[in-house]
């Protein structure tokens, strides 16, 4: 059953109402309802294009926490077969908000790191509404160093609201194992590539998308915080996360003009929750011309592209 957030109002009544003249037609053969359905279906597609032509800031922020929007477990079994998962840090404890492990994309070994956030209550608790803990960044560490001994490419599906700030969490040392994940990010000998599917939140997301290639999803957000603690810090007001979000430019198309991210991935009119399977297909284009443009660069120079793509963000705005 399809999900619908505020500003999607007016899609929602055409489409309760053609729902509703679809039932009446099950009870009663003899009523013809094509042609009605037919024009508030036009309306319907009109509708959401018009809003989605315009989406603010807040508008895509909650488009890319859409509980239906395709999550890391969605990218893995649409785009990657063989896939592996592996399970702890080998220090603490395994950590399910952040996955990790082997797989090949299009015949192709790959090592897959990312926040799986759940899509139901059961699975959103089991994974931490993809807060990572120490453990998880620990766990991207040691499946990063595997990745590097054996030269395989590195792909990080990014969606998570940040790390988890919990007292367990810093008393194991969230910082340093934050750091510890960028740092091996940045000296790896393979290429890597990190793709913000959903929300890329602080450095909870920079421990795995400090890569070669960076690339949103048009819908996807992308902030050093949420817009909902950025306003709870600037005006004591977290009700002013709109605000916050209309003027942080955490959005793929502020954020490629300061040259922070490298690419954006398009989205269907209506966002990848209601078109996953195109979505899929953009992304796997986008990981295809990755691997071809990568693959025959040595172990420095990946180094050295890394180091260059990081310092020169926003030297272009002078």
């Amino acid at each position: 059953m399809q999900s619908y957030l505020d500003f999607e109002k007016p899609v929602a009544d055409l489409e309760g109402k053609i729902a509703e003249l679809k039932s009446m037609a099950q009870t009663d053969n003899a009523v013809s309802i094509e042609e009605e359905v037919g024009r508030l279906a036009a309306r319907a597609d009109e509708a959401l294009a018009e809003i989605y032509r315009k989406l603010t800031p807040w508008q895509k922020t909650q488009v890319a926490r859409h509980p239906q929007r395709p999550h890391f477990s969605d990218y893995v079994r649409g785009l990657i077969t063989e896939w592996t998962p592996l399970a702890g840090d080998r220090k603490f404890a395994e950590d399910a908000a952040l996955q990790a492990g082997f797989g090949r994309f299009e015949g192709k070994p790959v090592a897959i790191l990312g926040q799986e956030k759940g899509n139901s209550t059961e699975t959103r608790l089991r994974h931490n509404f993809g807060m990572a803990r120490p453990e998880g960044y620990r766990k991207a560490v040691r499946i990063m160093e595997m990745a590097d001994r054996f030269g395989i490419p590195v792909i990080a599906f990014v969606d998570t609201a940040g790390a988890y700030p919990g007292i367990g969490a810093e008393e194991r040392g969230q910082a340093e194992a934050i750091a510890r994940s960028t740092e091996k990010c940045l000296e790896l000998g393979v290429p890597n590539l990190a793709v913000i599917i959903g929300e890329g939140g602080s450095g909870g997301a920079i421990a795995i998308a400090t890569a070669n290639r960076v690339l949103m999803l048009e819908n996807a957000i992308y902030s050093v915080i949420s817009p909902e603690a950025g306003a709870s810090i600037l005006w004591r007001d977290a009700g002013k996360a709109q605000d916050a979000a209309n003027n942080m430019k955490i959005t793929a198309t502020d954020l490629l003009g300061f040259g922070v991210i490298d690419g954006i991935i398009p989205e269907p009119t209506g966002g990848a929750h209601r078109h996953a399977a195109a979505v899929m297909g953009e992304t796997r284009r986008a990981i295809a011309q990755f691997i071809t443009d990568f693959a025959d660069r040595g172990r420095l120079e990946l180094r050295e592209h890394r180091r260059e793509k990081f310092l020169a963000i926003g030297s272009a705005l002078g």
